[in-house]
């Protein structure tokens, strides 16, 4: 679509053929690059298409479209698309009961399919007690539509998704984390891949939002875990114009975009938090942003080091070879140190062990050849064993999660440029009687 407009901007005909699923996310997308009535021919060629024989069939018939429409002059609206002009907002969009507010809700696309709580008036303001910034700041513009993030319309969407005022310095900082080029939004959050949001926070705030670094973390039950991941998912749709179907085309999404959140376990860590590791000083807080696609808990191959480290390596997706976290418990952490394993050892380790022949890695298969930007200078054979994960930059080492013999790998297959992003949090000055009235606010399970 770009390369269209540009050809357009040239004053020579374009037209864009677009995968019939895909007509809506075109127009959405020449709309943002403010040309909204580039032509668009639909056609029936399957997406990243192999077989000659289909793509033959699928482009010529529609060869008589793409003709008529590169010859035929441009209409008054073509030559001269007249801009729509936004509706001046109310305050107040709907009033009703909590059933009617969420049906309300809905209808317009403001959700997430679960229960929202009304952002009223008080509510909001509630919720801006949290940050010292004004509302009217824009903390950064949001990708694909490049939404303006205000610190109002974050509050708005945080409200929506049930978060409590002490999670405001975290959502503005994961805000921030979005907006970041090397966080690639724009590639991951509207691709067929069905990226993931994956967020990591660090520091003195885990213990004050009470966000749970142990047993079940990414499972439902802590209201930090579980709003968090859902207002920032609320405020990349809302706000940042992520659409399902529209312009985020997941072929089957990803059941982690409601949340996934999770602690470090810092106290227990034999080894540097990651904040710590990004620069920041361990007194900080932080958020760190990444986008998986896959999610695995794996039972551990033995309890020593090496059984350990077999198991991330040998359970390595060839597929995934991108951004990659490994995630262990505090108890498999330490067997690891004690035996001097240090990150960057087993990073090291990980990417230089974790291999396939190269017949089952995608790069042999896709176009008959080898990727440019694999590290080997030759193109490997059949058998030839090559790294899944090239590069240990790649990996990250989280230590989370409660008792028990399980290892996690949260992976996907990379973006060009994608990397780990990571962004201080702030506090507020009023932020110890905002801790203060909340603390109490904590789950009691009757005992047996």
């Amino acid at each position: 679509m770009h390369d269209a407009i540009s050809v357009e901007d040239l004053h020579r005909p374009a037209v864009v053929l677009a995968n019939e699923g895909f007509v809506t996310d075109g127009r959405s997308a020449a709309s943002n690059k403010g040309m909204p009535v580039v032509r668009i021919v639909p056609e029936t060629v399957p997406c990243e298409c192999s077989i000659k024989e289909h793509a033959e069939t699928g482009i010529g018939g529609v060869m008589d479209q793409i003709l008529e429409a590169l010859v035929n002059p441009l209409t008054a609206e073509e030559a001269s698309p007249k801009r729509k002009e936004a509706e001046q907002a109310s305050r107040i969009v709907f009033k009703g009961d909590l059933g009617e507010v969420n049906r309300f809700f809905y209808k317009r696309g403001w959700g997430d399919g679960m229960p929202l709580m009304p952002p009223t008036e008080e509510a909001v303001r509630e919720m801006l007690t949290g940050t010292d910034l004004t509302a009217d700041h824009v903390v950064g513009k949001i990708e694909p539509r490049y939404g303006k993030a205000t610190v109002e319309k974050i509050a708005v969407n945080a409200v929506m998704a049930g978060a409590l005022p002490t999670y405001m310095p975290i959502l503005i900082a994961g805000v921030e984390a979005l907006t970041e080029q090397l966080a690639q939004l724009g590639s991951y959050g509207t691709s067929t891949g069905s990226w993931t949001p994956f967020w990591i926070i660090n520091g003195a705030i885990r213990n004050d939002a009470r966000v749970n670094c142990s047993s079940g973390a990414m499972s439902p039950g802590d209201i930090a875990n579980a709003t968090i991941g859902r207002a920032m998912g609320l405020i990349i749709k809302n706000v940042g114009g992520a659409r399902k179907a529209v312009e985020d085309m997941g072929v089957y999404g990803n059941p982690g975009r409601y949340s996934s959140v999770i602690g470090e376990n810092e106290e227990q860590s034999p080894w540097e938090p990651l904040h710590v590791e990004d620069g920041l000083g361990r007194d900080e807080s932080a958020v760190t942003l990444f986008f998986p696609n896959c999610y695995s808990q794996i039972w551990q191959y033995g309890s020593d080091d090496r059984g350990i480290l077999n198991t991330f390596i040998y359970n390595l997706q060839p597929g995934r070879g991108g951004l990659c976290c490994l995630i262990m418990t505090p108890h498999h952490a330490r067997t690891l140190a004690e035996k001097g394993w240090t990150k960057p050892m087993i990073r090291k380790f990980v990417s230089e062990f974790g291999r396939v022949p190269a017949y089952r890695h995608p790069s042999f298969h896709q176009g008959g050849g080898w990727t440019v930007n694999r590290p080997e200078t030759v193109a490997p054979g059949p058998m030839d064993t090559v790294a899944i994960i090239p590069n240990p930059s790649l990996i990250k080492i989280l230590v989370a999660g409660g008792p028990g013999a399980f290892l996690g790998l949260a992976c996907g297959s990379g973006m060009v440029g994608a990397d780990f992003v990571t962004k201080k949090i702030r506090l507020p000055a009023n932020w110890s009687k905002l801790v203060a009235k909340y603390k109490n606010l904590v789950p009691a399970y009757e005992k047996y």
